[in-house]
């Protein structure tokens, strides 16, 4: 396999990478636009079924990503700079394997060219998830899915 064969996440450091690339990097889970519990004890980080309000609870995608910092100003926006602190990610997100040097799993769109794999593997919550605001805030505890790291 020649250089422009290896695909781009696997010749290419996070930093290097355009931001067409970087972008390319998310499955489409949106895990990561579920809102989280910290343990105040041992600062485990755990997800609930709780999305927030721009996620589609079906496609799982942003309904207004490139406005979304105005919206919900305590939306992430995950850099790579940001790599080593990756580990509130789920364990099956492309940033956080790449960032930790390892592979992209086999359902992952850019590896097996589906987007809808992402669900059909079950990995993400679509279908699955509660929109903020349907639960109060003080009983997110009853929804909690699973435990980051």
């Amino acid at each position: 396999m020649t250089a422009k064969q290896v695909p781009f996440w696997e010749r290419k450091m996070l930093a290097e990478m355009s931001e067409a690339e970087w972008e390319s990097l998310c499955d489409g889970c949106g895990l990561c636009c579920l809102h989280k519990l910290e343990d105040e004890e041992d600062g485990s980080v755990y997800y609930t079924r709780i999305a927030c309000k721009l996620l589609d609870l079906q496609s799982c995608r942003c309904s207004d990503y490139a406005e979304r910092h105005r919206q919900v100003p305590d939306c992430i926006r995950l850099t790579p700079a940001q790599a080593d602190q990756f580990n509130w990610l789920p364990a099956t997100c492309a940033y956080r394997l790449l960032a930790q040097g390892q592979p992209l799993p086999d359902w992952h769109h850019l590896v097996c060219g589906d987007p809808d794999a992402v669900h059909a593997a079950r990995i993400s919550q679509a279908g699955r998830m509660l929109r903020e605001g349907a639960v109060a805030e003080e009983d997110w505890e009853e929804h909690l899915i699973f435990r980051a790291g």
